[in-house]
């Protein structure tokens, strides 16, 4: 439960200071966790990200001021963050689909986004299989990407044509090819985040497999480090399957465990067959501490 508590935690941090200028950073230490695992978490269980739940929230509240106060538009618009009238006016039509104006004027119904309450959800139909394995230290070879943290649209189209270009150059069959059996399959790596890519809200996805030899030609190596890992099993067509697979994860195994993420590299592996096979095998590997 404790899990669960920290992500709260973090709502409540955000919904207390929907009128001040936050950061992922400043988010993030309330959950205790990295900028970029709590983005992840945060998208995995609510399906939309950090800026946007701000932004929801904050378009919410706006309405609302604009239905029992007197205040003006312009005035409204700064209180919420933005720099213009026009500016404002834009996405308060994108959120309500109608003006402030005629919002004032009661054309029109407001979209009311709520505060979020996590709660843990009870499943017992749906058993979820998996192993705690220690592992050494290990290399990784293979290619790497940059990637937004805010996890938004660009990873969405971003990371699968990554997958496409491995796939259709045979970097992808290089990779099956050189692995080395100490985690077997080619694996979908999300990096660790250093300092200057925490203040650029980017992180490095790799496509790679472990292998301790020297680095081909065209390719970079990373070492994942020692650590105690959960092994979850993967049973499906891609991608729909994985990303179930993370829901649950972050919605009911977590909160039942007395686990947390270890906060490096985490991955996907996935085996040398068709993924648009209905019992495709793959799996899921968190630190876990």
């Amino acid at each position: 439960m404790a899990w669960v508590e920290s992500i709260q935690k973090a709502i409540e941090y955000m919904e207390k200071n929907l009128m001040e200028d936050m950061t992922i950073d400043s988010i993030a230490k309330q959950a205790n966790v990295s900028p970029f695992h709590f983005q992840r978490t945060f998208a995995v269980l609510t399906e939309i990200t950090v800026g946007d739940y701000i932004r929801r929230r904050r378009l919410t509240l706006a309405g609302e001021e604009l239905l029992i106060t007197d205040a003006k538009i312009i005035d409204i618009a700064y209180k919420y963050g933005y720099e213009t009238p026009e500016a404002f006016s834009k996405a308060f039509r994108r959120q309500h689909k109608v003006t402030p104006t005629e919002a004032r004027k009661n054309r029109g119904k407001l979209q009311s986004y709520n505060r979020l309450i996590i709660q843990v959800t009870l499943k017992g139909a749906e058993p979820m299989k998996y192993s705690v394995v220690e592992k050494n230290a290990f290399q990784i070879v293979g290619v790497k990407r940059e990637f937004s943290s805010v996890l938004g649209e660009e990873n969405v189209v971003g990371i699968p044509d990554l997958w496409e270009e491995v796939n259709l150059d045979g970097t992808s069959d290089l990779l099956f090819q050189l692995n080395d059996g100490v985690v077997k399959g080619v694996l979908g790596v999300c990096g660790e985040v250093s300092e200057v890519q925490k203040k650029a809200n980017v992180f490095d996805y790799w496509v790679a497999t472990s292998y301790a030899g020297k680095v081909p030609d065209g390719m970079l190596s990373l070492e994942i480090p020692a650590s105690k890992w959960a092994v979850f099993e993967v049973h499906g067509q891609m991608p729909v399957a994985m990303q179930n697979a993370w829901k649950q994860i972050f919605s009911e195994w977590f909160p039942s465990t007395g686990y947390e993420h270890a906060g490096i590299p985490e991955f996907e592996l996935y085996t040398d067959e068709d993924p648009n096979n209905l019992d495709l095998y793959s799996e899921i590997w968190i630190p876990i501490k």
